[in-house]
């Protein structure tokens, strides 16, 4: 009997203690590395998989780098082969935690909030900060970061015929909405 007690109860702590956890995969993450004068260099991805562990701040999110889409072929083509290696560095993914996050303050308002963590780009792994816009309406927790990352940080070799037409600091922008 004592044994039937002690499963049902650690039964119910399980179920207590889990955490659901929300995800989108319809985020979007956008990069520039374009400088003045020169020819836009600009990708947006719109399938960016995000999750966010509503209890406990903690947030990831992975990136198909072949799922950016470039205005010009040929861009996304060198993009692809030559600067990111997508073949062999297929992803990008940061994993985080949202700093004193507390889904029952959030509001229509957003607020800003500070995002702690790891991100790895070309299989090189870099610990980054970014600020971050988070609101809640009744149906939605939306989400809105812009930051920049520096492509020599992640061993993202700009070729010397190219290198005044591209920035070493790229700005990403990126957002998501999390359902209910």
């Amino acid at each position: 009997m004592k044994k039937i007690i002690l499963l049902i109860m650690l039964c119910i702590s399980t179920i207590g203690t889990s955490q659901e956890k929300m995800i989108s995969k319809s985020g979007t993450v956008t990069f520039e590395a374009s400088v003045p004068s020169f020819e836009e260099v600009k990708a947006t991805n719109n399938s960016v998989t995000f999750v966010l562990n509503p209890v406990t701040g903690e947030i990831a999110s992975l990136a198909i780098m072949r799922g950016f889409q470039f205005k010009i072929a040929l861009m996304e083509e060198h993009f692809n082969e030559n600067f990111i290696e997508s073949d062999q560095y297929p992803k990008a993914i940061f994993k985080g935690k949202i700093d004193a996050f507390d889904v029952n303050s959030l509001t229509a308002n957003p607020k800003d909030f500070i995002i702690k963590g790891k991100l790895e780009l070309h299989g090189i792994p870099k610990d980054i900060t970014i600020t971050a816009k988070i609101s809640k309406t009744s149906l939605v927790i939306k989400m809105s970061s812009n930051f920049s990352v520096n492509a020599s940080d992640f061993n993202i070799a700009i070729p010397a015929v190219v290198k005044n037409k591209l920035a070493n600091k790229v700005n990403v922008q990126m957002a998501t909405n999390f359902k209910y």
